[in-house]
């Protein structure tokens, strides 16, 4: 019996999946390749589109679903518009506006969730919503991106270790280990004011928050274990783990290299964490994540291992250039990293398809 589903939920997948692809390609013209922008602003909006408009879209989608309450669905209604207004180049503060609202919504959400059950965890989220509240008025204020985008950082970061850390209760976490999260999280929030007031002081803070965070989850996570169990629990912890060493690498060139506005170290820091450990996180969790929010089922299947393995050496390339000054080598490896993310987005539509076929 297939699961009922909300009549937004396949539209707002299209309208997610569409600003996928618009933020993969206005990246790959930001890192040098001279192709067509679907509209002037696309460039600029590489981070906006993935960050607030894809990512944001999706998280604010998945709660929806698995709160099941109607009123839930108004953020990520939101955010999809929003994001689609962006891409076909319709005026910006209304777009704007849109994911700011968006992000408003899923507040309400988390705050509804704390009051539901208040924990370490669910708090930890509920503070990467507000960090994206934060970083989408900060936008619509008018803030350069190179000073709000650690605030959206905030978003994916603390939503991400919040679900590590209610995985972790399978594992009875001691008072000390919770109370070194608690430290971990205190400092990267400090990080994040700071960075508002100070810059490069508030950006070494946040480095600092980082490396704390990787390391809690490098030591007490359950991907520890779990990697030496087969298939898809295997599948997710490689992804976890991998994603974790990039995090400590982004908070080691975040606590080294302080304020920065653009240039190659900039983007070297930036994208070992959007791509080394959120896409990471994507992809372990996505053969989880997609059956939850689609009437589909998907089958693992060890050629997953294929797009992961692609998309962390293309990081490396691309950082290798990064550090580097090496343009051509930077530019292929942001191509290679969206090859690696279609890559696996096709290969979960295969998956897909051949579990229906098996269950026929």
């Amino acid at each position: 019996m297939k699961p009922k589903i909300a009549p937004v939920q396949l539209p707002l997948m299209a309208a997610i999946l569409i600003t996928l692809l618009a933020a993969l390609w206005a990246g790959l013209i930001r890192v040098g390749w001279q192709w067509p922008a679907l509209q002037p602003l696309l460039p600029s909006l590489h981070g906006p589109l993935m960050i607030s408009g894809f990512l944001g879209t999706l998280i604010s989608l998945e709660r929806a679903v698995a709160i099941k309450r109607p009123w839930t669905y108004l953020g990520p209604v939101l955010g999809g518009v929003g994001a689609v207004w962006l891409v076909v180049g319709l005026p910006l503060p209304v777009g704007q506006w849109l994911l700011f609202l968006a992000s408003v919504g899923l507040t309400a959400v988390f705050t509804h969730i704390i009051r539901q059950h208040a924990a370490n965890y669910t708090v930890t989220m509920g503070l990467g919503a507000i960090c994206w509240l934060v970083g989408n008025a900060l936008w619509l204020s008018g803030w350069p991106i190179f000073r709000l985008v650690y605030w959206w950082a905030g978003f994916l970061v603390l939503t991400i270790v919040g679900e590590r850390l209610e995985l972790s209760r399978v594992a009875r976490p001691t008072r000390t280990t919770i109370r070194l999260f608690t430290v971990a999280v205190t400092l990267f929030m400090v990080g994040l004011f700071a960075v508002l007031v100070w810059g490069s002081d508030g950006t070494q803070i946040i480095g600092a928050g980082l490396i704390a965070l990787a390391l809690w989850l490098a030591v007490f996570d359950i991907a520890r274990r779990t990697v030496r169990r087969p298939g898809l629990t295997r599948f997710i912890a490689v992804n976890l783990l991998l994603g974790y060493v990039w995090l400590l690498v982004g908070g080691i060139a975040a606590l080294a290299l302080g304020q920065a506005i653009a240039g190659p170290l900039y983007d070297f820091m930036l994208h070992a964490i959007f791509v080394g450990f959120v896409f990471g996180m994507i992809f372990a969790h996505a053969p989880i994540i997609l059956p939850s929010i689609l009437p589909i089922q998907v089958r693992f299947h060890p050629i997953l291992y294929g797009p992961t393995i692609f998309l962390h050496l293309a990081l490396l390339l691309r950082a290798l250039g990064d550090v580097g000054g090496w343009q051509p080598v930077r530019a292929w490896g942001g191509l290679l990293n969206a090859v690696a993310i279609l890559w696996f987005l096709g290969q979960m539509v295969y998956l897909a398809a051949t579990a229906k076929r098996s269950h026929m």
